[in-house]
């Protein structure tokens, strides 16, 4: 195994050429799009691709993601968030930052974050206190209309939507020890929520993971609107169809407190990751499928923006994170590119 190498750590700038490169390669590998029927198929059968993909790897594929909090610190104990929306960041963690250049390409799914041999300790160990059927039995026991749902008392909630194995969860549980915090999860793969409710460090009094489906308008949340504070969404808006994005930004913008936040990091047009796909594997624009049937769509910063902004929301941060990856082995060099977003839900106006 070739490990890919970063180079330069810092934001990188594109040359045209580089650009024109890039642009070139997505142009032949979409010049042949995947006939409609197929299509279907894949939009029909997305949870059970996933699914499949959670029983693989388990936790084994994405790192816990220690970066969280030097991005995002609206996600740390002494919430400070930055107002300066364009600040171009370091990733602080030493851990993070050795292990972090050791990147991970399977299958179409490109990850810095690798298997990390220190993982927690997230053996499949079942909490007496929570099983799913306990927890879907409360959440139909609790209907929202006497204020008492699930963190009803918490002063401080977070919603990670595709939550995954909880490879973000249950760094903020740890890092964050504020008695107010309360998290919620959800993923629409029930191997996904087995996993991080089956996790040891599962706390139901300070977390609750469900099974949701986003693209679903029928799938209820256990919180009322304009209960949440944060909004969490990392790598999981590329997953949907494009035309469901907006009716799905603006479902979780309702959600939101008036001044609570959306944070999102996703992939960015021509990341490696689009760059690598071959002819037949395109759905739609910058839209594709990967060889175990799950589907990824690779954004600019205005679309972004145009998602969030006709939800009614207000940017803070919309940024792109270009970093240099060198393969040493093929004297390669190649790009990955992220977007990273904050949009803030307005203040009420005052009476």
């Amino acid at each position: 195994v070739v490990h890919l190498i970063f180079h330069n750590r810092d934001n990188v700038e594109w040359s045209e050429e580089q650009e024109a490169s890039a642009r070139s390669k997505v142009q032949e590998n979409s010049s042949q799009l995947l006939p409609q029927d197929k299509q279907e198929e894949y939009e029909v059968n997305a949870k059970r691709y996933w699914d499949d993909f959670y029983k693989i790897h388990e936790n084994g594929f994405f790192k816990d993601r220690h970066w969280l909090f030097t991005e995002f610190p609206e996600l740390a104990p002494n919430r400070n968030p930055s107002q300066n929306g364009d600040s171009v960041h370091k990733f602080g963690n030493k851990e993070e930052s050795n292990n972090e250049g050791l990147g991970s390409c399977e299958n179409g799914h490109c990850s810095l974050e690798t298997r990390a041999e220190n993982q927690l300790n997230l053996i499949k160990i079942t909490p007496e206190i929570c099983t799913k059927e306990l927890a879907a039995q409360k959440y139909s026991e609790l209907n929202q209309s006497d204020g008492d749902y699930p963190g009803s008392s918490a002063s401080y909630r977070i919603l990670e939507v595709g939550c995954g194995a909880g490879n973000t969860v249950f760094p903020i549980l740890q890092t964050n020890n504020d008695p107010g915090l309360f998290v919620y999860c959800c993923d629409f793969s029930t191997t996904a929520v087995d996993l991080v409710q089956n996790n040891a460090e599962y706390d139901s009094s300070r977390c609750l993971a469900f099974v949701h489906d986003l693209c679903n308008d029928q799938s209820p949340f256990p919180m009322p609107d304009e209960s949440l504070d944060v909004v969490i969404l990392i790598f999981v808006l590329s997953a949907i169809l494009p035309e469901k994005m907006q009716c799905i930004v603006n479902r979780l913008s309702r959600l939101l407190k008036p001044g609570g936040m959306i944070l999102l990091r996703d992939y960015g047009r021509y990341d490696l990751a689009q760059l690598r796909f071959k002819k037949g594997q395109c759905l739609s624009d910058n839209f594709y499928v990967r060889g175990d049937g799950t589907r990824v769509y690779f954004f600019t910063q205005d679309e972004l923006d145009d998602l969030f902004t006709t939800a009614g929301l207000e940017k803070i941060q919309n940024l792109v994170d270009r970093r240099l990856q060198v393969n040493r082995g093929k004297q390669m060099t190649m790009y990955r590119v992220w977007i990273q977003c904050k949009y803030r839900k307005p203040a009420s106006p005052p009476l």
